[in-house]
């Protein structure tokens, strides 16, 4: 087995005539944070979408601890351990936060499609929820319908739901966009403590939060990689700061 949980290999996203990602390669490694950034339109999100399965690839290969992934539906690969985020929330908005986390875990606790089931004695789901709940800080919001949460609450509430179900490799995309200085800073905490013992696929415009959290950043300009390593190795790079017009110099 390779040391990379996630592997890019020449991968290439074409929409007609129009190609988005070009020849893109870059092999995660286990338990890294890794963060993707460019420019807006430099195919960023596009990227996720290819990871996980929501577009298919028009070339290459990614694989997922050492399996072809592409070309397999999101739900299958999310069960082989990966799991995203969306710069769009994605949450059930009318269940309550609770309810939520729940059913984030069903599949990965072995509950299956039964209508005979009740959920509520369940008592080891319920712990689960609960623990996770404390975890994400989110206990005094138990019982509220998630749509009633704060902006920061539900971004924290939906990196919980990608991490319940146990993947191994998570991908967040924008995790802190919107977000005030003070909640920016907590789900910096939070994305760190969830992580933990995780690898970490993220992308985000806020520098602050990259030198924050990442070990390798990768920047993307019109499809393709210009610079892959270490943050003070790609703060330094010359052709990063001229195409990411000296945002890292202001980070």
């Amino acid at each position: 087995m390779s040391d990379a949980a996630l592997a890019l290999k020449n991968v290439g996203k074409a929409f007609g005539n129009l190609e988005i990602i070009r020849g893109v390669s870059l092999d995660i490694a286990r338990g890294e944070r890794h963060a993707i950034i460019g420019p807006n339109g430099a195919g960023k999100t596009t990227l996720f979408n290819l990871i996980s399965g929501r577009f298919r690839i028009s070339s290459g290969e990614i694989l997922l601890n050492d399996v072809r992934i592409d070309g397999l539906p999101p739900h299958k690969i999310n069960r082989m351990g990966l799991s995203r985020s969306f710069q769009i929330t994605s949450i059930f908005h009318r269940l309550s936060v609770f309810e939520n986390l729940r059913c984030a875990l069903l599949w990965s606790m072995g509950y299956r499609y039964s209508f005979w089931t009740p959920l509520w004695l369940q008592r080891e789901l319920t712990a689960r929820t609960d623990a996770m709940l404390e975890d994400l800080n989110l206990t005094p919001r138990r019982d509220t319908a998630a749509g009633l949460l704060s902006y920061a609450d539900q971004r924290a509430l939906e990196i919980g739901m990608t991490i319940a179900g146990g993947a191994s490799v998570i991908l967040l995309d924008e995790p802190t966009a919107g977000m005030s200085n003070s909640e920016t800073d907590n789900a910096v905490a939070l994305i760190r403590r969830v992580s933990k013992g995780k690898t970490l696929l993220m992308v985000e415009h806020d520098m602050k939060v990259v030198f924050d959290l990442a070990d390798v950043i990768t920047v993307l300009v019109y499809g393709q990689v210009i610079a892959s390593g270490p943050p003070h190795i790609v703060r330094a790079n010359p052709a990063v700061q001229e195409a990411y017009l000296g945002a890292l110099d202001a980070a």
